[in-house]
């Protein structure tokens, strides 16, 4: 207790960049971990206890006769992890993998040097314990298509018992629900918290005529207060999930192991993996399978490090080829502008300086509840469709946010988003400490293609990635249909009684152009995009017609034996949302696949 009372008065009597290098100092401080014979053997090891990591330890572990490996390069995140208000702080520390993408012809110019950075969580639970914790299965539609491309058994009515499977669900008024299941590991909830800006987002919405909605239910389209993986209040992640609550003999977890290649024999058969922990380099087998849940940017990079991967640029390395296999390719994003703030003429934004506040901690502290039980600041969204939805699904979400990117004065978001200096002093210097609220426009289906690739065989350093972002000139087009319709939005009678005003200072990269014209908007999300995070495909799931699919439908790897991978990378094409939820689902639908192998060793 006296450590939360040191670290209330931490944040309310020091700055937030102090602050800041407090927790960072805190949270280098990891506990080493158990010992470890080199020489064990097991039947699985999975690498990586990110969302799907997690669900495939507590999964398999269930069959007793099995003993399971679980490899982690990072370590358990500590208590402030568990405070959504502070995910922004979290990826400025060693729980980031600190990985940015390559300088964009088209995007990042606002960001330093021309790159956006994709934080990518490195702990117990991956990235689920650096995300907002947007909790959005995405469309039907999206997995009746995964299955129209030749993926058998990954349909929506396939998925959804595993949507299902995974979720503790407990949202007001959508409870008792035939999408829904009250049992699940995973906390579903809404935020303990909402500030008055976001209940007036939602009364806009019905305004212009949508509906509130459950968008993991029957119908997407409409508005709604953000579902998210918090457990009353504290961030609920892969690991708090699946594997907090298990203490299980035949789950073994090593923290602090990097794995740096993936063991294959002259048959082409996976048997184990190389890794690194504290200095010492170890070699580690298993008797039936190694799963890859390393996440899209690690498991394509541990792929080809391996020798699976494109033969050309394998050779340009000096890699080994031993399947030649399109790892690295089908990688899309979710983007958006960041760029739309509203100003207000009342208190009700989330502005750093009102939330270090002793009471405000106390309050969350002894209640988990108010504003400090916000991720980030995210508190609704809206899936929309505009003039350019080519079919019935919404292609653009509107991610509501009650305050800005000046709302913490430049301490975390501007270092976090790499924001330029010229870019944040002319448009948000001036407004700090002023109340305001923003739309980040997204568009769900992007036609932009990227691609991963290795800059070495040199296994620490971070790989090259490269997502083309507007390459594809229809992205820009549908982000600013959605900007029109946040526009929209700000001027219905619900924000207007608090004078919602947009703000218009001109970014200085566009200043050529008339505030507010298309031409205007089209420079700044070029300028401004926001990055979602939800980078997939680099290890595409797809039938063996299917020339640029790495995985076959049972998430096996092409030429391979015994190898899978389980994660994001798989997803032959984007689902619309926040990726997360699919990636619970993927690793329970692996589970009982894996176990459907194997089922003659059961218990």
């Amino acid at each position: 207790m006296k450590t939360l009372w040191l670290f209330i008065i931490i944040v309310t009597t020091s700055s937030a960049h102090n602050f800041l290098d407090i927790v960072k100092n805190y949270i280098h401080s990891p506990e080493k971990d158990e010992k470890f014979t080199s020489n064990s053997k097991y039947d699985f090891i999975i690498i990586g206890a990110g969302s799907a990591g997690s669900v495939l330890a507590n999964r398999l572990s269930e069959n007793k006769k099995w003993r399971i490996l679980l490899l982690e390069a990072g370590y358990m995140p500590n208590f402030f992890n568990r405070i959504p208000i502070f995910v922004g702080y979290f990826q400025l520390t060693g729980y980031n993998w600190g990985y940015n993408i390559e300088p964009q012809k088209n995007a990042c110019l606002g960001m330093k040097n021309r790159q956006c950075s994709w934080p990518r969580g490195r702990g117990l639970g991956g990235t689920s314990i650096l995300n907002y914790m947007i909790h959005t299965r995405g469309n039907k539609f999206d997995y009746d298509q995964w299955a129209s491309l030749g993926n058998g058994g990954w349909s929506y009515v396939d998925v959804l018992p595993y949507f299902k499977k995974s979720e503790r669900f407990n949202v007001p008024g959508f409870k008792n629900s035939s999408y829904h299941n009250e049992n699940g590991n995973l906390c579903v909830e809404h935020v303990p918290y909402h500030t008055k800006l976001a209940t007036t987002f939602l009364n806009a919405g019905q305004e212009l005529g949508y509906k509130i909605v459950d968008y993991n239910g029957q119908d997407q389209k409409g508005f709604s207060y953000i579902q998210v993986n918090i457990n009353h209040g504290k961030r609920c992640t892969g690991a708090t999930a699946y594997l907090e609550q298990i203490n299980r003999p035949n789950l073994e977890i090593i923290t602090g192991a990097r794995v740096t290649k993936i063991l294959i024999d002259a048959d082409k058969r996976a048997y184990g993996v190389e890794y690194i922990k504290d200095t010492i380099w170890k070699n580690v087998t298993c008797s039936k399978e190694v799963l890859l849940s390393a996440g899209t940017i690690d498991s394509a990079k541990l792929l080809m490090l391996s020798g699976i991967g494109p033969k050309e640029h394998l050779e340009e390395l000096n890699i080994p080829v031993i399947q030649d296999s399109k790892v690295g390719y089908n990688m899309y994003e979710h983007i958006g502008f960041l760029g739309l703030t509203f100003m207000v003429n009342q208190s009700e934004s989330l502005l750093q300086s009102r939330l270090f506040n002793p009471k405000l901690f106390l309050e969350y502290l002894l209640y988990k509840r108010g504003p400090i039980s916000i991720p980030g600041g995210a508190e609704a969204l809206a899936f929309i469709r505009t003039k350019y939805a080519p079919d019935e699904r919404p292609d653009v979400e509107l991610l509501f946010v009650s305050g800005s990117l000046h709302s913490d004065n430049g301490q975390v978001l501007k270092r976090a988003l790499r924001l330029s200096e010229d870019l944040y002093d002319a448009i948000y210097k001036p407004i700090e400490e002023q109340d305001a609220w923003s739309i980040w426009p997204i568009v769900q289906y992007p036609r932009s293609v990227g691609r991963l690739t290795l800059r070495s065989k040199d296994p620490f350093e971070p790989p090259k990635m490269d997502p083309n972002f507007f390459s594809h000139p229809a992205d820009i087009e549908i982000i600013l249909e959605g900007i029109k319709h946040a526009i929209n939005i700000s001027k219905t009678k619900a924000f207007q009684a608090y004078g919602s005003r947009l703000h218009d200072l001109k970014i200085p990269g566009c200043k050529q152009f008339e505030f507010a014209s298309d031409d205007y908007w089209r420079c700044a999300i070029k300028h401004l995009p926001s990055m979602m995070n939800h980078e997939i495909g680099t290890v595409k799931m797809g039938p063996q017609t299917d020339t640029y699919a790495v995985v076959d439908p049972q998430l096996k790897v092409y030429g391979i034996k015994t190898l899978r991978v389980v994660d994001a990378s798989i997803m032959p094409a984007i689902p619309s949302g926040h990726v997360n939820a699919g990636i619970y689902m993927i690793g329970e639908k692996a589970a009982d696949m894996i176990k459907q192998s194997w089922k003659g060793e059961l218990y």
